[in-house]
């Protein structure tokens, strides 16, 4: 890690949470950060070390002093994060959540934030996080304009404010999602039953009659490695989808679909690596 001149060359910046999106941003070429982090899991916390990373014994440790932090957890645990290390955080400080869940959850965990003196933001990541410091972010909440130049200063390249209302950059993410794993979840429902069927060759040669960007073969087959590595995270993504859904006052009837065949799919990826491991 490079060091810190000045608060905008090389922040110093805490994670909270080190799993694919921590360890990929920081391993990403172009990172300027100097970085603390805290995992619950004790085998991501002996990773860190490896990438000059500090942590510490406890969370009050890794988090020290750090005035500016990413919440990268899972979705199921970013409201949690927030409660449980909002307390440690010093005055001022900017929680920067990038979690992937609905704008109902970001702002309940911005309340609690916020309550103890630190200044919220609602960071969505946009792609999927392999793309590193270039996947685009967008960001919103009363301290967005705050964090901005901070995040283009650890290197993130797509940094983009959509407003100063928490849940706004969430939204369009959860929104967004309803299409990009729906998409996902039909792919692998319809390959499926083509499959079971014994026509599948004939079903994709119909279906690329009526689509020829891209062969239905191949895009079944990369909806269906996405969703089997991924699935189980998006899962929980999508539960936040539904969420978003019904606070608009939409029922979320493919969404709630979507999450069934993500986790299922999740759940036969992970069987399989670990049975050849």
């Amino acid at each position: 890690m490079p060091d810190s001149t000045s608060p905008l060359s090389a922040p110093r910046v805490a994670l909270i949470g080190f799993g694919e999106a921590g360890e990929t941003f920081v391993r990403s070429e172009g990172w300027r950060g100097e970085a603390r982090a805290w995992d619950l899991v004790a085998e991501r916390r002996a990773i860190m070390a490896g990438l000059g990373v500090e942590t510490g014994d406890d969370p009050a440790a890794a988090i020290g002093d750090s005035a500016f932090l990413l919440s990268l957890v899972t979705a199921d645990q970013a409201l949690d994060a927030a409660c449980s290390y909002a307390q440690l955080l010093p005055e001022g400080a900017l929680w920067c959540d990038l979690n992937s869940v609905s704008p109902d959850t970001k702002r309940q965990a911005a309340t609690v934030i916020e309550a103890v003196g630190g200044r919220y933001v609602d960071v969505a990541v946009m792609a999927p996080v392999e793309k590193g410091l270039a996947v685009p972010l967008l960001v919103s909440g009363p301290h967005a304009l705050a964090a901005e130049p901070l995040l283009e200063a650890l290197g993130f390249k797509n940094v983009r404010v959509v407003g100063d209302e928490v849940g706004r950059a969430s939204a369009i993410k959860m929104i967004r999602s309803v299409m990009v794993k729906g998409i996902e979840a039909l792919c692998d429902e319809c390959a499926a039953a083509a499959q079971a069927a014994g026509v599948f060759n004939e079903v994709v040669a119909s279906l690329d009659a009526s689509d020829k960007r891209i062969g239905w073969a191949e895009r079944f087959a990369y909806n269906q490695e996405r969703m089997a590595t991924h699935g189980l995270r998006r899962a929980e993504e999508m539960k936040e989808v539904a969420a978003t859904l019904r606070n608009l006052g939409v029922e979320p009837t493919m969404s709630d679909g979507t999450v069934k065949r993500q986790h299922a799919a999740g759940m036969q990826g992970k069987n399989r690596r670990e049975n050849a491991a």
